[in-house]
């Protein structure tokens, strides 16, 4: 059997393997990990709990400490770009594991921090930074760092990059790399758009793959349960009356979505806390840290936790809400079912969700089976019998350039509607102005169902925005040509 020692790398790595806890390489590591010691570009396709972060930290670190050079100064050698906060902070956390037992620096940096103290963390320089796209862009321009000296780019989980519209500000930073460089780059699914911009990135790269696209794990017991919207709550409440539910992540469609399933659990005896993009940096580690240590039960969550968030021992993940893009339905559960355990994943389908439950069939290529729900007869459910049309081909969900108007998003037959207080200006105690809660997803009776915007923390959330049901008609008042989005404003400024 093949372990990490045959693989070549340096003693203190294995050291450090050997303390975490690891012997023997996933598949990805098996690949990645020659081809990176040996400097080439790759390109990595990988679902997320394939051990892809290790595949490419080893070798790097390997080939750092094969040659040693001075920290350069308000600069680093190696760049790790990642689409969330928790993600850049899990592969950070990782760095620091594997090199442990060398003589190298790692910093992390995204908004929703100071920026000074980031700042100040810099200026003697870093060995590896793993940063979120739109802080490290304004730690540039305040001329607070430079990747005059880089010599390895990492770019993670690129689809969800492009997904949360950060493809511009990938190009902006690509035009500051030195054009000698060794380039990784990784992604769950490979598009038109992924390869395009793979092409622009990397020489003659070497290729990987351990799974094919949009598949899900084997381990994992899947099952969709038909049901009202209005019937969620208690529908998950008497789930959780099952012991065998230990740690579970619920995934929500919206922020405020999240926010209310938690106080409805909470009021119910459930220990359960939210984690999106509205809440404080202090309060998504909180919540994190809680649910880790088994102090929460569980965690209600929006797509933003849906990638790269490794927590041991969750049992099960339950889809509150269906995702209208397709493949973050394979990354929500890919939650449970870590390191060789086996998972349960168990969504709830309400009757306006039907489109996006043939869209998630179609992508994983199976059916989902229906279970009876354990509420019983009687108890306001919809009917079990699956509607079985082919999946309508997919609409391009992220809006183009200036061309949303008022009306993207809206379900058919909903006027513009007043905005609500919590869409105006912030008040005390508020989320800030451009942090405001967006409209929910169908079903949730709001009237203003407004695509989201970039937060202030330079990280962009597009995970509450609520797309129209393949299919469905537009709204009366037509496409809303012509109207104007607020430019997006980042931290710092």
């Amino acid at each position: 059997m093949t372990d990490f020692k045959s693989l070549g790398l340096a003693e203190p790595l294995l050291k450090a393997l050997a303390a975490e806890g690891y012997e023997t390489p996933t598949p990805i590591q098996l690949q990645a990990i020659p081809l990176v010691k040996d400097g080439r570009d790759i390109i990595g396709i990988a679902q997320t709990g394939t051990g892809k972060t290790a595949a490419f930290a080893l070798p790097i670190l390997h080939r750092m400490l094969e040659d040693p050079r001075p920290t350069p100064k308000r600069s680093c050698r190696v760049l790790v770009l990642s689409p969330t906060r928790e993600l850049a902070s899990q592969i950070c956390e990782s760095f620091r594991a594997y090199g442990r037992f060398l003589n190298l620096s790692s910093r992390v940096v995204f908004g929703g921090v100071s920026m000074n103290n980031q700042i100040r963390d810099l200026v003697h320089g870093v060995d590896v930074l793993v940063a979120t796209p739109g802080r490290l862009l304004d730690l540039i321009r305040n001329r607070a760092f430079r990747l005059d000296d880089l010599e390895t780019f990492v770019l993670d989980e690129a689809d969800q990059m492009l997904d949360m519209g950060f493809i511009h500000d990938i190009r902006r930073l690509v035009a500051l790399l030195p054009k000698e460089r060794q380039t990784l780059f990784f992604s769950a699914t490979m598009a038109n758009e992924i390869g395009k911009l793979a092409d622009t990135l990397l020489k003659d790269p070497a290729k990987v793959a351990v799974t094919p696209v949009a598949t899900t794990a084997e381990r994992i017991s899947q099952s969709v349960i038909f049901v009202d919207g209005p019937r969620k709550q208690a529908l998950l409440h008497k789930l959780l009356e099952d012991a065998s539910i230990e740690r579970a992540l619920v995934f929500a469609r919206t922020k405020h979505g999240a926010n209310k399933i938690a106080g409805r659990l909470m009021d119910a005896g459930h220990p359960a806390a939210a984690i999106h993009g509205n809440k404080s940096q202090a309060q998504r580690e909180k919540a994190l840290a809680d649910f880790k240590a088994g102090r929460s039960r569980l965690l209600i969550a929006t797509d933003i936790a849906a990638r790269g968030i490794d927590v041991d021992g969750v049992t099960h993940v339950i889809n509150f809400d269906l995702p209208n893009v397709p493949e973050s339905y394979v990354h929500r559960i890919g939650r449970t079912a870590r390191a060789g355990a086996e998972g349960i994943a168990i969504s709830f389908c309400a009757g306006d969700e039907r489109a996006y439950l043939r869209d998630i069939e179609r992508t994983t290529r199976m059916k989902v089976p229906v279970i009876e729900s354990p509420l019983g007869a009687g108890e306001g459910l919809v009917t079990s019998d699956r509607d079985d049309r082919p999946a309508r081909p997919q609409q391009h969900r992220r809006p183009q350039g200036n061309g949303g108007g008022r009306n993207h998003g809206r379900p058919a037959g909903q006027g513009q509607g007043g905005q609500r207080r919590d869409e105006r200006a912030a008040r005390p105690g508020e989320p800030r102005r451009d942090e405001r809660t967006p409209s929910r997803g169908p079903g949730d009776g709001r009237k203003d169902a407004r695509p989201a915007r970039q937060d202030r923390n330079g990280d962009r959330r597009m995970e509450d925005r609520w797309v129209r049901p393949t299919g469905a008609p537009q709204g009366e008042r037509g496409s809303g040509l012509g109207s104007r989005r607020p430019a997006p404003r980042r931290d710092g400024r």
